[in-house]
């Protein structure tokens, strides 16, 4: 769900300029818009140095995408630029987006160098769209992907999200609560969040309100009075082991006696020893039912160690470096064009050459198939052409029990035999036709569900934090055919 319109000047300035440009030369043949194209979104690099990544972003996408427009005073500050024609202006100013959208289900696992989404359109709208889209994805996959190692090294505990003062803007703050969600994060102290997506709100109390009391017991106790079936003591505000426990323990027997249970929150200090010594306490009062919450610059190799260590902590909160992205700040997407139509209305592939095989793109329209093992575990992602064509689309299909060879998508020699156990998923499944939603979006709990549900399948060494085993992604031999026949043909004499 969007959280406000958007205007389609949300989008880099050279979209603009090029996109005047194919205006001019369809206008020019009496033709406007008739000139089609196909780009692809896909990222280079798995971030954080990990072994995959979670697709997030695609239903704030969509909700942007439809709603993507120029208003009455965009068209005037574009005219005020002196640098597009009054005819391109007229133009925009009834711009809608008419194309098609292909896009992995969000929430996925995914990997380097394979289509997360296909757009299908006129050049104008597919050139205008590039700025929002890898600006909603970029973001929404890394702090999901960020989220879900934070998730996974607390041993698919309960992590909280805390970070909407440290967030990026409004805009970023809503986004990465969202995100989050999605990567595994139990909730969120973003209260709009809460409103917007339907996010479990989450929070207990700052130290600003122990240091509004004249004594540590009574903040305690106005406190539990308030809400005492969700009251959490932040004990760390005087000296956590002389004060803060003993306090806590004081009002939490009370609660006890009320049939009501209670949490305790560390903020700072040796949160291994802190946790242990505060559980002890706890355990030693009769009160071995109270939760231990810890929080303060949390990321997930602390939490590892912490949780390998056997620190007795029962839920996380996590801000900073799970809603900024820590220590990698920004996710690897790009969005290139992977098909043209020429003069005779054939759509042609086309490729990006580079110096740098890993900045060199894969041509033609494409499908992601994922496939998997007799029970249902991911071993490969391959691509396979999946061509426009007057009669409809030519899909590239494989046959259970027979055996494929697929290569390194570098186009280089590296390659491996698969035989076909069971039917592969196909990734890319359409969202819209000509601009508008084909099939219903999905709630955030459920994009959250499958998400999870998708994880599984994937083994565990690619999950590791250190040293990932890195999961194949290929190309079938068609596709690798075509384009080392693009490379041959472009590059042969030179």
């Amino acid at each position: 769900m969007a959280t406000g319109q958007l205007s389609a000047l949300f989008t880099d300035f050279y979209s603009l300029t090029m996109a005047q440009g194919y205006w001019k030369q369809s206008h020019s043949h009496k033709a406007v818009n008739s000139r089609r194209a196909v780009f692809e979104m896909f990222f280079r690099r798995q971030p954080f140095g990990g072994g995959y990544a979670v697709f997030a972003g695609l239903g704030t996408l969509l909700d942007r995408l439809t709603d993507f427009c120029f208003a009455a005073d965009d068209i005037a500050f574009l005219h005020s630029l002196g640098i597009f024609e009054d005819g391109f202006l007229d133009y925009l100013k009834t711009f809608r987006f008419s194309g098609s959208l292909w896009a992995i289900d969000e929430g996925t696992t995914v990997f380097p160098r394979e289509p997360l989404i296909r757009i299908e359109g006129n050049l104008i709208e597919c050139q205008i769209v590039e700025g929002m889209l890898l600006n909603i994805i970029n973001f929404q996959s890394l702090i999901a992907t960020k989220t879900r190692r934070v998730w996974l090294a607390s041993g698919k505990g309960s992590v909280m999200e805390f970070g909407m003062r440290r967030a990026q803007g409004l805009d970023g703050a809503m986004s990465a609560s969202r995100a989050a969600y999605i990567g595994g994060a139990s909730g969120t102290s973003n209260t709009l969040a809460g409103k917007i997506f339907g996010i479990p709100v989450l929070g207990t109390m700052a130290h600003s309100w122990v240091m509004s009391f004249s004594d540590e017991g009574e903040a305690f106790t106005a406190y539990a009075d308030l809400y005492p079936d969700r009251t959490i003591f932040l004990i760390d505000t005087y000296d956590t082991l002389k004060s803060g426990i003993g306090n806590a323990i004081k009002v939490g027997k009370k609660l006890k006696e009320r049939g009501m249970n209670f949490g305790v929150r560390l903020d700072s200090g040796d949160i291994q020893y802190l946790s242990t010594e505060v559980r002890k306490l706890l355990d030693n009062a009769g009160l071995a039912n109270a939760m231990i919450t810890v929080s303060n610059e949390l990321n997930e190799s602390i939490i590892e160690t912490l949780v390998n260590s056997g620190a007795p902590v029962n839920s996380w909160g996590v801000g900073t470096h799970m809603v900024t992205g820590g220590e990698d700040s920004a996710f690897t997407g790009v969005y290139k064009m992977a098909a043209c139509e020429d003069a005779d209305g054939r759509m042609i592939p086309v490729m990006k050459f580079s110096d740098n095989p890993e900045k060199t793109t894969n041509p033609g329209i494409k499908q992601v198939w994922r496939l998997k093992d007799s029970n249902g575990a991911a071993l490969a992602d391959v691509q396979a052409l999946d061509s426009l064509t007057p009669d409809g689309r030519e899909t590239e299909t494989f046959v259970p029990g027979s055996r494929y060879r697929f290569w390194h998508p570098s186009a280089d020699y590296r390659h491996f035999f698969h035989t076909i156990e069971a039917p592969p998923q196909p990734l890319l499944q359409q969202r819209l036709a000509d601009g508008k939603p084909c099939m219903p979006q999905p709630s955030l709990s459920e994009i959250r569900t499958c998400s999870v549900s998708d994880f599984d399948t994937f083994d565990s060494t690619y999950k590791r934090l250190l040293n990932p085993h890195i999961y194949k992604v290929s190309v079938t031999e068609k596709l690798r055919d075509l384009k080392l026949g693009l490379i041959k043909n472009n590059l042969g004499d030179l």
